[in-house]
């Protein structure tokens, strides 16, 4: 039975009074008896706890973890950010009803932390932060690597946390857990506000004993509650929607966390409207259909831009329409175009001038399905015969680019995509955050063989990939889970490897060795004209990084730090090494050199990054007139 949100299980209630516990230890014991619950299914909310340990929390939270942490397991990363994106690759495979906290020292363990807290407030997830602070009493004097403020005698390292957190509390008496931990666990919980929580603790008192309430350590489930939709509003949405002739539906990540994926098909083939999904949107339609059109905006299919940019009428599920969705809103093309926007959140659901449902996704497409079955919307025969002509299209286009291999070329990374896509199996799953990776899989991953996808790339963070790898392990997934990064993905964070070896967590890492940054390196001849810091390459005799490609071998990386390796130039060594990899029970790579210079077709859809306005280089200023004719003729604003 789930009980409510405020509501404790009388049966496991301590008897009365208080008991003496540290900071720490009162933490630990609070963290060990929290539960999630939502349909039914209830869940550890923190079942576990990564940390470094230094002198700011050694004695304090390491303390509490030794002494009293039997239901709250300590892991051991290499790296403070690192400990973040696990936690959060852990929160995404769990649809954020569960996730992990991290504990560091004082310092630049704690700073070290503030990117993995950007990437869970941006991307939406949940994750408990604990970093030390500076003595409160102030008597030692400066401590080791305290920030003395000039004007601002309060201010520490740790509050740069504040703007990255959803929730920030300085802890300076332990009594103060009374309130701050209850807070912390409601946002945690709360699908609104959840993001990065951050609780700041001095390291003496993290030491200092209270005599807490015992009843303060009871078993308490907190509910992740579905707001349902207001039926004006659903009626709204199907008036416009029964005037709308080329309707198109924007699915985000909303669909997967309120794991309205079923919903979404029945209403989207009930009513014949094609289905775009954003980066955290992809996978929400899971089978073959006639509605689904992959993944939209910059990076997206060619299919999903033409359906887009002449629709009438966008329904926007789960997303913040952020620009690459948008084409820094230059997608939606026709005239008049109308938008209907279902979002939890209510800043969300009224982007775009959007007619807002501010509800749960699953219950808002229960409601909008019942209501246009019941006005009669479809879709018209020559609506969907003219998007299966596009998709077609686009398929031809891809097998042409992709399913080719050019005499004298490397694999191309889209070919790597698509030997890797044909071997993965239901239950597997595959994640990405930056790099060329992301958009290539955008436009690539069939997600109907039941593998999922977790593209983190509303911060797009290079070195989420790893460690966010162990995180989705770390649930007890029984498939493979692939980590796929580039070379300089992989170079900005490869010691988590030795995690997965410590703790025997699976992963198998595709690390596409392209030589550099070559997304970038794409973009900036775009928007520059030409080529310059962006592949990793000697010096010239000029003085230049112009030279030859760097010798680095990332199989004899990746084997020093405990992975068995594999080297795959062609795609039946890579579906080898991908079958040998699946049979091994630690980490894996598996490392590819892939052509340079080889992307995937575009698709056509603007984005704003804007080219220098004066410069001295022709090509530049060619770039630059083109840009703004772009600009004006194809970004609009909509209130």
């Amino acid at each position: 039975m789930v009980r409510s949100q405020v509501a404790r299980s009388v049966e496991s209630w301590p008897t009365r009074g208080t008991i003496r516990l540290t900071m720490s230890q009162a933490i630990v014991d609070y963290l060990s008896v929290q539960y999630s619950a939502r349909d039914g299914q209830r869940q550890r909310l923190i079942p576990a706890m990564f940390g470094i340990f230094g002198h700011g929390n050694v004695a304090g939270l390491g303390q509490g973890l030794y002494e009293r942490g039997r239901d709250l397991p300590y892991y051991q990363p290499r790296n403070e950010q690192s400990m973040v994106h696990a936690a959060l690759g852990y929160a995404r495979a769990m649809n954020r009803r569960a996730t992990l906290a991290c504990t560091s020292s004082i310092g630049p363990g704690a700073t070290n932390m503030l990117t993995g807290a950007a990437t869970a407030t941006i991307n939406r997830l949940p994750v408990l932060l604990l970093p030390a602070d500076y003595y409160a009493t102030r008597h030692q004097g400066p401590v080791l690597q305290q920030l003395q403020h000039p004007t601002e005698a309060d201010v520490s390292v740790n509050d740069a946390f504040r703007p990255l957190s959803r929730f920030f509390d300085r802890i300076t008496r332990p009594e103060q857990l009374l309130t701050a931990l209850p807070e912390a666990m409601r946002v945690l919980t709360d699908p609104v506000e959840t993001g990065a929580v951050t609780l700041s603790l001095p390291q003496d008192i993290q030491t200092e004993a209270y005599g807490f309430p015992r009843h303060f350590f009871a078993e308490r489930t907190w509910a992740i509650e579905r707001r349902a939709p207001d039926a004006a509003r659903i009626a709204e949405a199907i008036a416009l929607l029964r005037e709308a002739e080329r309707p198109v539906i924007i699915a985000g990540g909303g669909v997967h966390y309120s794991e309205a994926w079923t919903e979404l098909l029945a209403f989207a083939e009930t009513t014949g409207i094609p289905v775009v999904e954003t980066f955290a949107g992809r996978g929400a339609i899971r089978q073959e259909s006639p509605v689904r059109l992959g993944g939209g905006g910059v990076s997206g299919t060619r299919a999903a831009a033409h359906a887009v940019a002449t629709a009438d009428f966008v329904l926007a599920i789960g997303t913040r329409l952020a620009d690459f969705t948008t084409g820094s809103q230059g997608i939606f093309a026709a005239e008049g175009v109308r938008f209907v926007s279902i979002n939890i959140v209510s800043r969300d659901a009224h982007r775009l001038g959007a007619l807002p449902i501010v509800a749960d996704a699953r219950l808002a497409l229960v409601a909008l399905r019942e209501a246009a079955r019941a006005a009669g919307v479809r879709v018209d025969e020559a609506r969907r015969a003219e998007i299966a002509g596009w998709c077609a299209e686009w398929e031809d286009t891809l097998r042409r680019e992709i399913d080719v291999d050019r005499p004298g070329e490397r694999m191309a990374q889209g070919a790597l995509i698509r030997t890797l896509n044909a071997q993965a199996r239901p239950g597997d799953c595959v994640l990405s955050a930056a790099g060329g990776f992301p958009g290539d899989l955008q436009k690539l991953w069939d997600p109907t063989g039941g593998c999922d996808l977790f593209l983190e790339f509303g911060y797009s963070c290079m070195g989420w990939e790893i460690p966010a790898g162990i995180g989705a392990r770390m649930t007890g997934r029984s498939g493979e889970v692939y980590v796929l990064v580039g070379d300089g993905t992989y170079l900005m964070n490869p010691t988590e490897i030795v995690t997965a070896l410590q703790e025997r967590l699976k992963i198998t890492l595709v690390i596409s060795d392209n030589h550099g940054f070559q997304i970038i390196r794409n973009l900036q001849m775009g928007r520059v004209g030409h080529s310059f810091g962006n592949e990793f390459r000697a010096r010239d005799r000029a003085g230049h990084l112009a030279g030859d490609y760097l010798p680095v071998d990332y199989a004899a990386n990746a084997a020093s730090l405990g992975a068995r390796v594999w080297r795959a130039h062609t795609r039946e060594e890579l579906r080898a090494a991908l079958a040998e990899a699946r049979a091994e029970t630690g980490p894996c790579a598996i490392v590819v050199e892939t052509e340079p210079h080889r992307y995937l077709p575009d698709s056509g859809v603007w984005w704003d990054i804007a080219p220098a306005e004066v410069s001295d280089d022709p090509t530049t200023r060619e770039i630059r007139e083109r840009y703004e004719r772009d600009r004006a003729e194809r970004q609009r604003l909509h209130y």
